[in-house]
């Protein structure tokens, strides 16, 4: 098939023939060169196809962040399939409805996993291969009884044959990626081949990412924004220097000096935790280039404190979702001008609000947001009524866009403030109290290191406005004193009647705060 349209695998392949030698990832002291990654993952590609694996089947990745993850990635798009990469942390039960939501045909993963994949296989009637990296300790059979396993290390070997007969077009479908499921069981949101290049060149193009760009991998690949940067990485030719997670912060700051990373992807706990160390400036910084946020928006005392921490560096303030990854970037010479927006529309893409009746709202009003553009989802994975309730008419003929649940503004130079999910939003006395607006105020308090804002249950205001607040040590405030900083810059109905004093906020994988574990 032509190659004159490209597909997203094509990254590792051009960037392989381009700077073979080049090392493309470093990995808990593991460096591995592009034409390395093109060669076992053309391996890869071929075992699968070996044992079945057709266009358009899944297969889903059930590991962290190593060598092997990445390879599989490329391995499973080369084999013409679908690619979902399953966090970790995913308990046996969450993995056997994703199996069989997906109808996974191919499962691959790491022994030191088997405990929470095993029974997930054995119980779907899909999954006819698992393919294992690490030492099973002889008990494949007992482990997996009738399912067929295939050590990693065969299913790379061999001599290169190139990758498989290319058999996709652009429109196919790339990768299920498995929303959190907060608010009801998890969807497949699906990205076609177009939807994910789109969006990576979308994202190169504003952050400026250069083939010499030392990239930080410290989010999961399960998480979009964690995948992109490996993505990125290798559309540039650039190196991607993956951890595993940010949970020993000293640890990953100094990979990031040694490496001289240029690229910093975080989201805001990371940046907490980073503002709560006493030690940083002991750590020369002066590689990294350009910092990024997404997830939820930057505090603005956050903004500052890496301002003070990365004085040569580009800040980006980012705001997306997994349906259409990326939706607005607020330029870096923006940032002191609006350090509360999280600005203009990405390339390419267009946006804008509207009310409960669909209308279009103008400059200073509260909509949801609206995404026109074509790194907008497929649609959720066999989920059709799911799916119709996010993608509607847009205003040309034939189109669909994207409607986000999100509650955002427009100021008067279009650019966009996010304002809060519109199933977080909490009705108090009558009034609706958007809790990133409560968090705001709480995190700008002097020794407040975190904070999440909910809504519970009051027979007389309907819902009362809590917060679970973290603070500094060695910090002197109680519930009282927020209370009274917050009376001071809020409207009275979004002072929190609650505020609870946490020692730690309980968090996802991708590091957001999980306020469905908060009461």
């Amino acid at each position: 098939m032509s190659r004159a349209i490209p597909l997203l695998h094509d990254y590792l392949h051009d960037a392989a023939a381009r700077l073979p030698d080049k090392h493309a990832l470093v990995c808990k002291g593991q460096r591995v060169t592009y034409a390395e990654l093109d060669r076992r993952s053309n391996a890869l590609a071929h075992a699968l196809v070996a044992r079945g694996v057709e266009r358009g089947d899944r297969v889903v990745v059930f590991a962290d962040n190593t060598v092997e993850t990445v390879i599989a990635f490329w391995g499973v798009l080369k084999a013409s399939a679908i690619v979902s990469i399953v966090n970790p942390l995913t308990k046996a039960d969450k993995l056997a409805y994703l199996l069989d939501d997906c109808r996974a045909k191919v499962l691959i993963s790491d022994a030191h996993l088997a405990h929470v994949f095993a029974d997930a296989a054995k119980k779907s009637a899909h999954v006819r291969a698992v393919i294992v990296s690490g030492d099973l300790g002889g008990r494949a059979a007992e482990v997996l009884a009738g399912i067929a396993v295939m050590p990693w290390a065969d299913a790379i070997a061999g001599e290169d044959l190139g990758p498989p007969r290319r058999r996709c077009i652009d429109i196919d479908l790339a990768s299920i990626i498995y929303t959190s499921g907060s608010t009801g069981e998890p969807k497949g949101v699906m990205l076609t081949h177009r939807n994910m290049l789109t969006a990576c060149a979308s994202i190169r193009e504003y952050l400026r990412v250069a083939e010499d760009e030392v990239i930080l991998g410290v989010l999961p690949l399960a998480f979009d924004y964690g995948l992109y940067q490996m993505i990125m990485a290798f559309a540039a030719g650039a190196r991607l220097v993956l951890e595993r997670s940010f949970a020993f912060p000293a640890e990953v700051l100094k990979v990031v000096v040694d490496e001289k990373v240029t690229g910093f992807p975080g989201v805001p706990t990371i940046f907490a935790v980073l503002g709560g160390m006493k030690s940083l400036a002991s750590y020369d910084f002066s590689a990294i280039r350009y910092v990024t946020n997404t997830a939820a928006a930057l505090p603005v005392k956050h903004i500052t404190m890496l301002r003070e921490l990365f004085p040569q560096a580009r800040i980006y303030s980012m705001y997306g979702l997994t349906e259409c990854k990326r939706c607005t970037y607020l330029p870096p010479e923006d940032v002191d001008r609006k350090p509360e927006s999280v600005g203009i529309a990405i390339p390419n893409t267009e946006l804008w609000l509207v009310d409960d009746e669909d209308r279009r709202l103008g400059p200073n009003q509260v909509g949801q947001l609206v995404i026109r553009g074509a790194t907008v989802m497929k649609g959720y994975w066999e989920k059709p009524e799911s799916t119709a309730k996010k993608l509607k008419p847009g205003p040309l003929p034939g189109e669909q866009v994207l409607y986000t649940g999100d509650l955002c503004r427009l100021d008067d130079e279009g650019y966009l403030y996010f304002v809060g999910r519109m199933d977080d939003i909490i009705k108090s006395r009558g009034e609706k109290v958007a809790p990133k607006e409560v968090e705001a105020a709480i995190v700008a308090i002097k020794g407040v290191r975190e904070c999440a804002v909910i809504g519970v249950p009051d027979d007389l205001l309907g819902q009362a406005v809590k917060a679970f607040v973290v603070i500094e040590p060695g910090t002197e405030l109680d519930a009282r004193a927020i209370q009274r900083a917050c009376q001071a810059v809020l409207e009275s109905f979004m002072v929190p009647k609650y505020v609870e004093i946490v020692p730690e906020l309980a968090k996802g994988a991708t590091g957001k705060i999980d306020k469905q574990r908060l009461s």
